[in-house]
């Protein structure tokens, strides 16, 4: 079984043709940024804040809508109202991770912001993240700050400020621990390396992402992002947050919290991404010991009266067996580099959180 350090797959250049070792030439010392909009049936959300999108004041941009198959009148949408947002029709809907594999192969940028349809971009929200990228060229990927669309002065479930990992792979962020979310009073306004960046709006330099083959195609969708930040960090690259940016995020524009669709990829997934990314002697302790928290957490569910939740997760579970017997030469391994983690946990936050009753990242953490 291949995991972390001994991955039987190689890198190719030929698997992104005409892309891995090209990039649009810098403009007036800009570099070229291509902001990616992966869409399926999210008309509404492209109506609302496209326009901002548009609207940002960056020279050398290039904005492109990569349409899922969207049943919806997303593309005639964008044809009619936004005709200078490229397009990229993909011909099924394809998830999340190979849904922006497929586009990016046609696009041909320095850096890609990969950015959800239900986000509202700031003025000036670019600028920020590309100038510590350009500064410091061993960051792979950033991510601004994230707020509440709904609720604007509390941070985002959906990465917050800057994404953290603990050791048993349970993902929380700077001003959000499970389902509590912190306001935002400027405590994490400083710019620091993280472990994984919010696939809602992701800075990502674009050789890079072909080097390290993308997302895990395997996932179809959610925490693809943390497997491929965690592959960065092995590869000897780095993450930050820069909050000079800042963005609203909707959240749940496809899968809303609590569907039992998003609870199965999730454990699923996080599952699979603890699995190849750890060394065999950390599997054989961490993997039978989350598959016991994750069952009392559904048991918990059932007793709470969610039934729906139980199942997700017993799913989920069984389908990870299926990878991990039958499946995981399909996944994406680390390259064969040992770099530093950051933004890695050694302690529980499941144990902070439930049993010490720490709701702050700030409590559990400290000052990071």
């Amino acid at each position: 079984m291949p995991m972390n350090g001994s991955s039987s797959l190689e890198h190719t250049q030929d698997q992104f043709p005409d892309v891995a070792d090209s990039e649009l030439p810098i403009k007036n010392g800009t570099p070229s940024v291509a902001i990616v909009i992966l869409n399926w049936n999210g008309r509404q959300f492209l109506e609302r804040f496209l326009p901002f999108v548009l609207a940002t004041e960056y020279e050398n941009k290039r904005v492109i809508v990569a349409d899922n198959a969207s049943t919806d009148d997303s593309v005639d949408l964008l044809k009619r109202r936004f005709p200078q947002v490229e397009i990229i029709q993909i011909s099924s809907n394809l998830g999340f991770a190979r849904g922006y594999n497929t586009a990016l192969k046609e696009v041909c940028s320095d850096y890609y912001i990969l950015l959800n349809s239900d986000v509202e971009v700031t003025p000036g929200w670019i600028d920020p993240v590309i100038e510590l990228m350009q500064t410091d060229h061993s960051i792979a990927v950033c991510q601004p700050k994230l707020r509440s669309y709904h609720d604007r002065d509390r941070f985002e479930y959906a990465g917050a400020c800057g994404g953290w990992l603990d050791h048993l792979g349970y993902p929380f962020a700077r001003g959000r621990i499970f389902e509590v979310c912190e306001e935002d009073h400027g405590q994490y306004d400083h710019a620091v390396p993280c472990f994984w960046a919010s696939g809602a709006a992701l800075f990502i330099r674009a050789a890079v992402f072909h080097e390290l083959k993308g997302f895990d195609e395997f996932f179809f969708a959610h925490q693809e992002e943390i497997d491929l930040c965690w592959r960065i960090q092995l590869a000897g690259y780095r993450v930050y947050v820069q909050p000079a940016s800042v963005v609203f995020h909707v959240g749940g524009g496809t899968l809303p919290q609590g569907n039992s669709r998003k609870t199965f990829l999730n454990f699923r997934n996080n599952l699979v991404m603890l699995t190849k990314n750890s060394n065999l002697r950390e599997v054989l302790w961490k993997i039978p010991l989350r598959i016991m928290l994750d069952l009392a957490s559904a048991w918990r569910g059932l007793f709470s009266g969610d039934t729906g939740y139980f199942i997700a997760v017993y799913k989920a579970q069984f389908h990870f067996w299926g990878w991990l017997f039958f499946h995981r030469n399909r996944s994406v391994y680390p390259v064969k580099k040992s770099g530093k983690l950051l933004g890695w946990f050694k302690g529980s936050v499941a144990w902070a959180y439930f049993i010490r009753k720490k709701t702050r990242f700030s409590e559990i953490v400290g000052n990071k």
